[in-house]
């Protein structure tokens, strides 16, 4: 009887080259539709609690693309979206993101991506992103991550592909540090934000809001900005959240909610990402603005 192979981190690795080529595949449809004079979204007619502000027809096809050739490749147990209200230790689930920066998108901005993420529920029947891709097609940029085997950027070029390994910042204190927000529409998680950044004023060089959560994880993770930080992400950014947080992981930079605690993957949460050196500094502001603010707020 032959003997089943034991799982390797390459192999994960390997995984992840494979659905980012899908992703590549999948965010050309995209940007071509993005590039194109057409009426790119239409508003949601969902309560703003319970969904995102504008719907994009692209969303739908790629959904539909990637669900399909992912069963292809590797199914396991399926997708997050449809998975069963209980899973055992050891299941698995891709959770395919829709396009991640919808303003940006339909704005004709370049910072948006396509993102997928697999799912492996632990001994402790928690569920924990093991594999992450985020895929920029207008910057011509794929960070992709494995448990295991570290964080990777392929920088698609006309002159050819570059390959780098993703390594965080080592800024040592918010002073001179370069950081990132996100906040939504909504006034009351976007309050919090601003009271956060505003608390901070003098000591970073430069605070930036360019979004998507995805993106901006990815250039905590490669040094681009020394940490992250939004008030609210919602249970439908968490495609994009959990494929970040694997390139954050593996390039060894610190993720958590901003109280220090894990993220929750089946609720909405604060975010902070950083490259593990100025985490302390910037929590004592985080602290200062909790959890129930942005809730009373709404």
């Amino acid at each position: 009887m032959e003997e089943t192979r034991e799982e390797t981190p390459q192999d994960l690795r390997n995984l992840a080259l494979k659905v980012a080529g899908l992703l590549e595949e999948a965010g050309q449809h995209a940007l071509h539709d993005q590039l194109n004079p057409r009426n790119l979204a239409q508003p949601s007619t969902e309560n703003a609690d319970r969904g995102p502000r504008y719907k994009l027809e692209v969303d739908n096809k790629i959904m539909r693309f990637m669900s399909a050739r992912i069963a292809d490749i590797a199914h396991f147990d399926g997708f997050w979206t449809t998975r069963p209200a209980e899973s055992r230790p050891g299941q698995r689930y891709w959770y395919i993101g829709k396009i991640d920066g919808v303003i940006n998108y339909v704005r004709r901005m370049s910072e948006w991506t396509v993102t997928a993420a697999l799912f492996e529920f632990g001994p402790d029947n928690e569920p924990k992103p093991i594999i992450g891709i985020v895929h920029a097609p207008a910057l011509g940029l794929t960070y992709l991550a494995a448990r295991g085997a570290g964080a990777v950027r392929i920088h698609k070029t006309a002159v050819g592909e570059k390959r780098d390994k993703v390594v965080p910042s080592m800024t040592s204190s918010l002073d001179g540090s370069v950081l990132s927000y996100g906040m939504s529409f909504l006034p009351g998680e976007s309050q919090r934000a601003l009271d956060v950044a505003s608390s901070l004023a003098g000591r970073p060089a430069d605070i930036k809001r360019v979004g998507p959560v995805s993106l901006d994880l990815c250039k905590v993770a490669d040094g681009t900005y020394d940490a992250y930080f939004e008030p609210m992400l919602h249970v439908w950014d968490i495609a994009g959240i959990a494929a970040g947080t694997v390139v954050v992981w593996e390039a060894q930079g610190t993720l958590s909610r901003w109280d220090g605690e894990r993220i929750h993957w089946r609720h909405d949460n604060d975010v902070v990402a950083s490259n593990g050196l100025i985490i302390r500094e910037l929590q004592h502001y985080l602290q200062q603005y909790p959890w129930l603010d942005s809730i009373n707020q709404r």
